[in-house]
């Protein structure tokens, strides 16, 4: 057992993927904000979370410039309601000033890897193709051919396929012009740069690929499927779509260090991810990730003891959990090839959004974090 990550860090690898089993559990944030502090020491030089990618820009703006303060940084800048959590705070507060008097090739870079998506909605992409439109300077009507944005964002346009405007006329109109501007800014990139910038184009090639995700996402959900299949699906096209987010962070990060990347472990497993409870199943990031990175993906599976936050109790001994309740006292990382075949956990509830580790979690990981006790203090 130990709690220094750069014991499992073996070269190459470009993303080391540090999971958790909950989202509701702080102490995993905790525990990667010490963690990426020792990563950074070995040269990583980057962090991409479960959050979107387009609002994270902010985000990466005031940890690596200052622009704005910490406040608006972590305010509209992370979905899923994370930038409520007080380890991201220090996380970002930490980065910035670590940053602060350093020259740009050396500062810490924040990245988003998530779609703009919600598990029960998704926005229009009409903000997303305007403005790559204003950038490359096409003369479309986006507004026009979306229409009300929230005939996009309502819940049903995603679980009711009727209801979808994701297979309109309009939409796959929406998608040809967004393959089009695509074309152009690539094409054109040595132009465009030359009389902006690298940022800048990089900026509008963000929110035009999140654009174009936005329409694949909704036409999947105009598919007449049954519930868990067309649930399954849109799993999958996230997944998809996290994937091609990381390839392009890591395009972008290739030339100054690894990156550590922090989200579910059901997304970041090189594995087939299932969820049970909605009988759904789908090919995550990780699995994508791993099969085109080969040992330049790592991933660190992430599991819990206790956690009175949560009313989770001690595991039974004879699970993935209580095996490593018996070797780790606080919390601590060990090889994923020491923990043998064990039973599923079976005490947890779905109100307390925990995923127990599972044989297709555990396989192909290459390092497991356990966190023994929530309520002890852990992390920075």
């Amino acid at each position: 057992m130990s709690q220094d990550i750069r014991d499992f860090v073996t070269s190459p690898c470009d993303l080391l993927a540090l999971g958790e089993p909950t989202h509701r559990e702080p102490a995993f944030a905790r525990v990667r904000n010490e963690l990426f502090a020792q990563l950074v020491g070995r040269g990583f030089r980057s962090i991409a979370l479960e959050t979107d990618r387009v609002a994270a820009l902010a985000v990466n703006d005031y940890v690596r410039e200052g622009a704005g303060t910490l406040d608006t940084a972590l305010g509209d800048s992370f979905s899923h309601g994370f930038g409520e959590l007080a380890a991201n705070r220090q996380l970002v507060a930490w980065m910035r000033e670590f940053n602060r008097n350093r020259p740009p090739e050396e500062r810490l870079a924040f990245h988003g890897f998530d779609a703009p998506t919600e598990t029960m909605g998704a926005p229009s992409p009409r903000r997303y193709l305007e403005l790559a439109r204003d950038y490359l300077r096409f003369d479309v009507d986006v507004a026009s051919l979306a229409g009300d944005d929230e005939r996009w964002s309502r819940p049903e346009a995603v679980m009711d396929p009727a209801a979808s405007p994701g297979d309109t006329a309009e939409a796959e109109r929406l998608r040809s012009i967004a393959d089009d501007m695509l074309d152009s800014l690539d094409t054109r990139a040595p132009e465009l740069i030359a009389t902006t910038s690298r940022a800048e184009w990089q900026r509008v090639r963000t929110h035009l690929t999140a654009g174009l995700g936005l329409l694949r996402y909704h036409r999947q959900s105009a598919r007449c499927l049954d519930r868990s299949a067309r649930l399954s699906d849109l799993m999958a096209v996230r997944g998809a779509l996290m994937a091609q987010n990381l390839l392009d962070i890591r395009t972008t990060e290739a030339r100054r260090g690894p990156t550590l990347v922090h989200a579910q472990n059901l997304h970041l497993q090189k594995n087939p991810s299932n969820w049970e409870a909605w009988n759904l199943s789908w090919i995550g990031v990780g699995v994508v990730a791993g099969a085109l990175l080969g040992d330049r993906y790592s991933f660190v599976a992430g599991s819990l003891g206790r956690s009175e936050a949560l009313g989770l109790g001690e595991p039974e001994p004879d699970t993935y959990e209580g095996l490593l309740q018996s070797r780790v006292t606080t919390w601590g990382l060990v090889a994923a090839t020491t923990v043998t075949s064990a039973s599923v956990r079976t005490d947890t509830t779905p109100q307390q959004g925990y995923f127990p580790l599972h044989h297709q979690t555990v396989d192909g990981a290459d390092a497991i974090l356990h966190i023994a006790d929530a309520g002890r203090p852990v992390g920075r």
